[in-house]
Order: C-alpha cells, then structure tokens, then sequence
C-alpha cells in the first residue's frame, strides 16, 4: 500500500481556502482510536483541527484508495516528498478521484494495488501453509505434540500482515480441480477469514459501547466522529485488545487440529460415512482436539474454546451441531466467528465428496440461517457479511446484458466481462475494462443481474480466460 503523509497545518489551510481532502486510509490516534474514516470527504476545517488538538502533526493519504486533496475549485493537488506542488487542471486526473472508476488510467492503477496485494498475499500464504503443515506433521509422528510457540510467533505475524488489507488472502483464486493438502489450505483460509470478522466485529462493537461510556452520539460526519474521540477518556474500551486477537487467530488457524489423528480414509472418504466414522469425525473438536492440547499442556481458553465449540450451536435448537451438551449461550463470541469462518471456507472449497459452491450463494445462505436470532450474533453476523462482501472476491455473476463477469475485488464490486452476451468467452483483445458496479453513471444493462442464477466456479471453468483460471496458491 503506497502511502504519503502530509502536515495536518497544510491542510488546515488549504480546507480553510475552500479546498477538501480525504485520506482514502483510516486514520487513529496512538490509542487506537478511529479519528477519521477512510472514505469521508472532508471539507470542515474544525475537523482537521481536533484530529491536531489528539498530537497529530502529520495526516497518511493512500491515493491508490482514492485518497487525495483538492482546491476549492476541484483541482487535485499533487504531493510528493517535497509537499504539495502546482494542481492538476480541473477535469484530470485529480477530480476523477472522486468517481470510484472513471478512466483506464485510474482502473490500471486499481488492478496494480490488487496485483500487488496478491504478490504479497501469496508469498504469505505458502508460509502459512508451511507452519500448519509442519505442526500437523509433528503431530501425526508424536501421535499428539507440536511447536505451539513456534506457531502462535508465526500467527501474530501473519495478523500484523491480515491487518494491511481486509483479509488480503481473499484475492487468492482458488484451486478449483484438486484438493490436495485441504486441511493446510483451510486452517490458513479461516485464520484469514475470522481474522478479517473478528476485527471488523471489534471496531464495531467498541465503538457502539464507548458510544454509550463517555462519547456524545457518533454522528455520520468527520467532524462529530474526530470530537467524539477527542472527548474519550485515556482508557478508551477496546472490546479486544491485539494479544486477544492473536491468541484468536491462533485457535482459529488450529481449529481442525484433531483431524490430523484421523486416518485419511475417513478424512477423505467419498461415499458416505457410516455413523461410527461421522462419530470419529465429530471427535476431531472436543475429543481429539483437546486430546492434542491437554498433551502439550496448553491452557490458554481462548483456543481451547475454539477448537472444541467450533460445531456448537450459534442459536437454540440449532441442528446438527456439537457438542451436544452445549448451549448456544454459552458459546464465546470467538467460537462463533469462527464457526462462521469454517462454514464460508469449507462449502467454498472443493472437496473429495463435492464441488465448492459460489461464494455469493454461500454468504447468502449463512446470513439467511443466522439472521434474527439473539443481538451478539447479529453483531458477528453483520461483521461477517461485511467482511467477505455481497460479492466476495473470485465470484463469479451475470450482468444485465446476459455477460458473465467475474469478481476482481468484492468492494464496488469490481468486476471484469469475461464473455459476450451469448455467453462465448471473449479473446484477450475483446476483453473490456473492468466495471466497478457501486458507479451510479454505469448504464442499467452493465448492472449485476440478481435474478439469474449464479454459477458454480466449476460450472464456468472452462469458459475462464486462462489468466483468470485459479491456479495453485502457496
């Protein structure tokens, strides 16, 4: 993520003489506290003036985020290291920043910052695949001990590089035609997942209770949002602090831990299973899983938890869920998330017995299981949908002119035709730009057709333009 900082005294003049700015990053105090958000265009000086009044001198701008600032005639002005420079002439490329996509030039600029989070998503991922598996490895030779400390020190990196990006593993396409090594791919793709919900649930929920604490109403604005947290108190609540988090995603990355003392010719079974092998496999959360804990005498709760509730009910008289000795007020709001985690990635993912769904399908399902039960699901539920997005990244959906497109990036969304109206795929040099569907300026026939049917990732396969064919990651 490229980055520029800019003094705080600069842009109090120039928002003073008219002009506006936005950060296109979110910005916070050194408590943590969100003092201004990301996509807030601000054009009030007072503002600028309490973000200066918490000790910032310097404000982060990320232009590939549309991040910018403007005169008071809607020239871009341009920074670099030297400060701002001359304004680009009203109609360039500065007042297009406003429009999420409006010229090749800004929509290249987009997939470059993609491009680059997937380099970097990539190389972090076959890491990660690395570690579960040697833990896993070490379990299956010692029949039940492993380098805990080994993995927890590689998942607080791994949350210090999830936190970059909202889970930045989700530009990964998935490989579709195998499922080699899927308890590698899936405890890493749920750290990811639940890491993503778990800290958009934290911003969230903490933000609502310092509501009530010591904060006047937050209000949609800039202005009100920055007083507010002007006005917390030093002990400012953070319903998770960062070792809770970790301790979380390290549960969430060792969940299916237990599985790995289950003879593989039940793990990958492809008719069904006869029910003393589903009791087997039931066993891997709260029997061997906590079998493998208790012998690497681990007593941190938070991942015990999560390793043997991960199938516990979220709501009562949920079916099929176990323990069945559990209820679902019982279960820690960390269980749940990654309850919800587990579920999106495993119906997701292909599996030995089953093709992967479409992830648009997916979410679609689990927000209409979970909708309207108790209030703290609600939270996590609406984290979650957040989180992967209406349109999660690797989807694959119809416009309204009959093409077929395919998810590039789930915010917008951002999506590129992969074929003609008749449904034949389109040659590179036919190939359109990319669309991003939240431009209101978008003709109604390039909008997303809700009412046709999705399909499956494996069901348009062979009508994916080679480079958008998933491809092995790690």
């Amino acid at each position: 993520m490229v980055q520029t900082k800019i003094s705080i005294d600069n842009l109090i003049a120039i928002v003073e003489a008219g002009g506006k700015v936005k950060t296109g990053i979110d910005v916070y105090n050194e408590k943590g506290v969100l003092l201004l958000q990301k996509d807030i265009l601000v054009s009030n000086v007072k503002t600028l003036e309490v973000i200066k009044a918490q000790g910032l001198k310097n404000i982060p701008l990320n232009p590939e985020n549309y991040g910018g600032v403007w005169d008071r005639d809607g020239n871009y002005l341009q920074i670099d290291q030297n400060g701002i420079t001359a304004p680009t002439p009203k109609g360039g490329e500065g007042t297009k920043s406003y429009k999420k996509i409006t010229s090749s030039g800004e929509i290249e600029k987009r997939l470059k910052a993609i491009d680059e989070i997937k380099d970097a998503a990539n190389k972090k991922y076959g890491v990660a695949k690395e570690c579960i598996k040697k833990a896993l490895d070490q379990i299956k030779a010692s029949r039940g001990e492993f380098d805990y400390d080994g993995v927890e020190s590689h998942v607080s990196e791994l949350v210090d590089f999830l936190n970059t990006s909202e889970n930045p593993f989700s530009y990964l396409t998935k490989e579709i035609l195998t499922y080699d090594n899927l308890l590698y791919s899936h405890a890493v793709n749920v750290c990811g997942i639940g890491t993503a919900i778990l800290n958009r649930f934290n911003i969230n929920f903490s933000a609502m209770i310092n509501k009530h604490i010591d904060m006047p109403p937050i209000a949609s604005s800039a202005t009100d949002n920055a007083q507010a947290a002007l006005n917390t108190k030093s002990g400012s609540y953070s319903y998770y602090l960062k070792d809770d988090i970790i301790d979380i995603s390290t549960g969430l990355f060792l969940h299916d831990i237990g599985k790995t003392l289950i003879p593989d010719s039940v793990l990958n079974k492809k008719s069904k299973l006869t029910e003393m092998e589903f009791e087997m496999i039931k066993k891997h959360s709260y029997g061997l899983g906590m079998q493998i804990l208790e012998k690497n005498r681990l007593k941190n709760r938070v991942v015990s938890n999560i390793v043997k509730l991960h199938h516990a009910e979220l709501f009562e008289g949920e079916k099929g869920c176990y323990p069945e000795n559990v209820r679902a007020g019982e279960i820690p709001i960390s269980v749940k998330i990654c309850k919800l985690a587990d579920m999106y990635d495993a119906m997701t993912s292909r599996t030995c017995y089953r093709e992967a769904f479409n992830p648009i399908n997916v979410v679609t399902d689990i927000f209409r299981k979970y909708a309207k039960k108790d209030k703290m699901l609600q939270f996590i539920l609406h984290a979650f949908v957040k989180s992967i997005g209406i349109y999660p990244t690797g989807s694959v959906i119809y416009l309204k002119n009959g093409q077929m497109a395919y998810i590039l990036e789930s915010s917008g969304p951002l999506v590129l035709p992969f074929t003609d109206r008749e449904g034949n795929t389109l040659s590179a040099s036919a190939s359109p730009l990319p669309i991003d569907l939240s431009d209101r300026s978008i003709s109604d026939e390039l909008k997303a057709d809700s009412l046709r049917s999705v399909k499956t990732p494996l069901e348009v396969y062979e009508l994916l333009p080679s480079w958008l064919k998933p491809k092995e990651v790690g």
